[in-house]
């Protein structure tokens, strides 16, 4: 169908959207302390009532679900769409040279916490549904926006509202990467443990988060001379930076790497992983020489594919398999260590807990695993065909789908693909200091959104 007056519509729509922006910025809807009737504390709760109080104010059907999770609904009718975001947001930070919840338009561009992560693309959304309405759009099937405000801290909302409401059968969120990903990989989180007494190793720590590779580690060692410290850290080889100095305890190692996400340990240089491989010589009493020798053999510095662990998977669709062992402490006798992997979709939780759990055990520590399966839609599937579509005609660029390490808010939800709304060569801050979307953006993903609307719920083989 011809879409110019509904994107002139948009268009015309830009200022209310900058001033809808602005509002739910302006409630710091990170996960606070619950109270009733909020879950997720008063801000998130308040930032969902009001985004629903503006949908309504538009002319659509609204209710929440547990006060976690709000619906604003196109027309009657069950909908056989769904549009996913989040209101919820990551603390403000260090680092902001304005007002984090006081949205400010600068040379073209939105200033605020969750312009782009993902209050901005959610109220495309509302734009994209209010443009359609106010021209009369014909739409053979329906469609509902869908607001949670538990992504950022594991989701919980999306679990409940799945418990205690009905998903539609065909789900896009605009919280990740054009053009579409429609393909996430397995996720496996790994804890190992064992009880080592202490000797030539006083204290070890490196890695706070499972989910990035550490940037730093240290060490502290009894009976071993700064010299011979310096001589492992040469004969090691590592492009990490050690720093070596000698302390009551005895002679400290300090590790600098580069940090990165979990997803990509390629782009970083694990620090912890270096140190192991600086210590595996250097600590010669038992157990723990042949614990530490155990992981330099299994989770090897540098190695980011889990081949040496026997977990290494790769195919064409979704890539390689990366591993990172990301946290390792000792301390009180005790080492405590985790592992992060992302699998693609060829292998299963099962395979890899099983091989993972094999090369653990060798290196002589128990364990815990768990995770989720790779999450897939086939990419010649109807309605990837009809989103890419979308993103094609609104942009003139080329449509195709990828495949990320990370995970979405659609996750493990059939039928669900990632759509928008970050772009290639663009920084938008998200999660960092001033974050910003482009006020051009908030339309082009509005005619985007309507145009996949259109598409979707138009086309008789995705009713």
């Amino acid at each position: 169908m011809d879409m110019t007056k509904v994107f002139e519509r948009i268009e015309q729509l830009k200022p209310d959207m900058i001033k809808t922006l602005g509002q739910l910025i302006s409630y710091p809807s990170f996960r606070q302390q619950p109270e009733d009737g909020a879950p997720y504390g008063r801000p998130a709760r308040e930032c969902l009532r009001r985004a629903l109080e503006i949908c309504e104010d538009l002319g659509f059907e609204t209710k929440t679900v547990g006060d976690m999770v709000g619906t604003a609904k196109f027309t009657e009718g069950e909908p056989s769409l769904g549009i996913l975001a989040h209101l919820d947001v990551v603390p403000a930070g260090d680092g902001w040279t304005l007002d984090p919840f006081d949205a400010k338009v600068i040379d073209g561009k939105l200033f605020g916490r969750g312009a782009m992560d993902d209050k901005g693309p959610a109220v495309s959304v509302i734009y994209a549904m209010k443009a359609l309405k106010d021209l009369g759009v014909p739409l053979q099937n329906s469609f509902e926006l869908i607001l949670g405000t538990d992504e950022e801290c594991g989701s919980s909302d999306i679990a409940y509202f799945k418990e205690h409401a009905k998903m539609p059968k065909w789900l896009f969120t605009p919280d990740a990467n054009y053009p579409l990903i429609n393909i996430e990989k397995g996720h496996i989180n790994a804890k190992f443990f064992k009880e080592a007494k202490r000797g030539v190793l006083v204290s070890m720590h490196g890695g706070k988060t499972i989910n990035a590779v550490p940037a730093s580690a240290e060490a502290v060692l009894s009976g071993v001379s700064a010299k011979e410290a310096a001589s492992a850290v040469e004969s090691a080889g590592c492009s990490a930076k050690f720093n070596i100095t000698e302390t009551e305890t005895g002679v400290k190692l300090e590790v600098c790497g580069v940090s990165a996400h979990a997803s990509t340990p390629d782009m970083g240089d694990n620090a912890l992983t270096a140190l192991i491989k600086v210590l595996a010589p250097l600590v010669s009493d038992e157990p723990c020489g042949s614990l530490l020798r155990g992981l330099a053999e299994k989770f090897p510095y540098k190695e980011t594919d889990g081949k040496s662990a026997g977990v290494a998977a790769c195919d064409e669709v979704s890539g390689a398999l990366t591993l990172v062992l990301s946290i390792l402490d000792f301390e009180n006798g005790r080492f405590d260590g985790g592992i992060d992997i992302r699998f693609p979709v060829c292998t299963s939780v099962k395979a890899v807990s099983d091989g993972l759990g094999k090369a653990l055990e060798e290196a002589g520590f128990s364990h815990k695993i768990g995770g989720s399966e790779p999450h897939c839609v086939p990419a010649d599937s109807e309605f990837v065909k009809s989103l890419l579509g979308a993103y094609e005609a609104v942009t003139k660029k080329e449509g195709k789908c990828l495949a990320i390490g990370g995970g979405t808010y659609v996750h493990g939800t059939p039928g669900g693909v990632a759509f928008g709304c970050e772009i290639d060569g663009e920084d938008n801050r998200i999660h960092g200091a001033d974050e910003f979307i482009r006020t051009d953006a908030l339309v082009e993903n509005a005619k985007i959104f309507a145009e996949a609307v259109c598409r979707v719920c138009n086309n008789p083989e995705l009713k």
